[in-house]
């Protein structure tokens, strides 16, 4: 059987007639679209393994410009996805790339010569997104994509189209001139602490406490919330590990995966308040890895499951409605604001950098500056 490698890295197996063999995609004909799967033989596992690092590497060197004339936007698309998109990117943003590329791309304009695409053309398929470009239509009959993923859209073909001006296939990027549409700013909102005894109130009465407590004090994302195991809380330290997540792929099933980035692998302190639930609930399902095992399947919560939970417990509450990342937005404030240092908060969030978080939250440290701002004035009211 093939041993799977990572992303972009082929893989290999050990043949019948006893030598071993690595295969990878090569890239994508321009005529045909079609994959070229290349192989690599040696005696060892060890050997095809140095064998199929150069092939790759001598892979994203290629000369494509001799084939300029004969690509289209779909085959330089595939091209781009896998020689070097997808071997560089997270699972879910190569599944995203995949579902703009296959799906909303190249269905409308994946026929056009490279060469010839232009502005027009990209203003063209936006514009279609926007008004009939979603494949399901559910219950609310919204036909159209959303500005913020059409955005999306204009944001990878812009990276895509780039890299073939890199390659001296085209002379520059149509998307350019493109007038993309702006993605849409959803409002942040946070649970106000004059509701947080309603809302886990109606967490207990649901059986739900430890896992909602849990939220609202380490602002975990919904994926690492659920992909938590029991093996990853010290009792005695009070942290919890985040090292990895379950995300949703195109076609609905789930992956688990690192967290979104380096940084989102980290520890995170808890009060002990939250470790004593937390033990009173592996007390419940001993024998279960999970920290919060599904009540239905005995295995992991679906992500989507928790944000429906979530729903529940503000209906049960009285509450009006907040998304379930506003839990997230909740602990950073609530933090900020109880005058925890920015640099703790990010990092117990899982940021990039502290800059982000400051810029996100830039409520919660205002109020933290007219605080300031007001003591400074009372230290030298005497001194005028």
């Amino acid at each position: 059987m093939a041993k799977k490698r990572a992303n972009g890295e082929g893989n290999i197996r050990k043949r019948k007639d006893g030598r071993w063999e690595g295969r990878y995609t090569a890239g994508y004909d321009p005529k045909t679209g079609k994959r070229i799967i290349k192989n690599v033989l040696g005696k060892t596992q060890g050997e095809v393994k140095e064998k199929l690092k150069k092939a790759l590497e001598e892979c994203q060197g290629l000369d494509v410009s001799k084939a300029a004339d004969e690509y289209t936007v779909a085959t330089w698309l595939r091209t781009w996805y896998e020689l070097y998109a997808k071997p560089n990117v997270r699972t879910a943003t190569a599944n995203r790339y995949e579902l703009i590329i296959e799906t909303y791309t190249i269905p409308r304009i994946g026929t056009i010569k490279l060469k010839k695409l232009t502005t027009r053309h990209l203003q063209k398929l936006y514009k279609e997104l926007l008004e009939e470009g979603r494949i399901h239509v559910g219950k609310s009959k919204v036909k159209g994509l959303s500005t913020t993923t059409v955005h999306s859209v204009h944001l990878m073909l812009h990276t895509a189209l780039e890299r073939a001006v890199k390659e001296r296939l085209i002379p520059r990027n149509p998307t350019e001139d493109c007038i993309a549409p702006k993605p849409r700013k959803i409002e942040m909102q946070i649970l106000p602490s004059e509701d947080m005894h309603a809302y886990l109130e109606a967490a207990k009465a649901r059986d739900l406490l430890p896992m909602f407590y849990l939220e609202l004090v380490s602002g975990l994302r919904k994926g690492e919330l659920v992909a938590l195991q029991w093996d990853d809380v010290d009792i005695q330290g009070k942290t919890i590990s985040v090292s990895k997540q379950y995300v949703r792929n195109p076609d609905g099933s789930l992956e688990l995966t690192r967290p979104k980035t380096e940084n989102s692998v980290r520890l995170v302190s808890i009060p002990q308040t939250a470790v004593d639930l937390l033990v009173q609930e592996h007390d419940k399902h001993p024998d279960s890895p999970y920290l919060f095992p599904s009540p239905i399947s005995g295995g992991m919560y679906h992500p989507d499951s928790v944000v429906n939970l979530h729903k529940k417990l503000l209906k049960d509450a009285g509450l009006p409605h907040i998304r379930f990342h506003d839990l997230r937005h909740t602990f950073a404030t609530t933090a900020l604001q109880n005058g925890v240092d920015v640099k703790t908060v990010s990092s117990m969030l899982g940021h990039y950098d502290a800059g982000f978080t400051l810029r996100t939250y830039t409520h919660a440290t205002r109020q933290k500056q007219d605080e300031a701002a007001a003591t400074m004035g009372s230290f030298m009211e005497p001194v005028m």
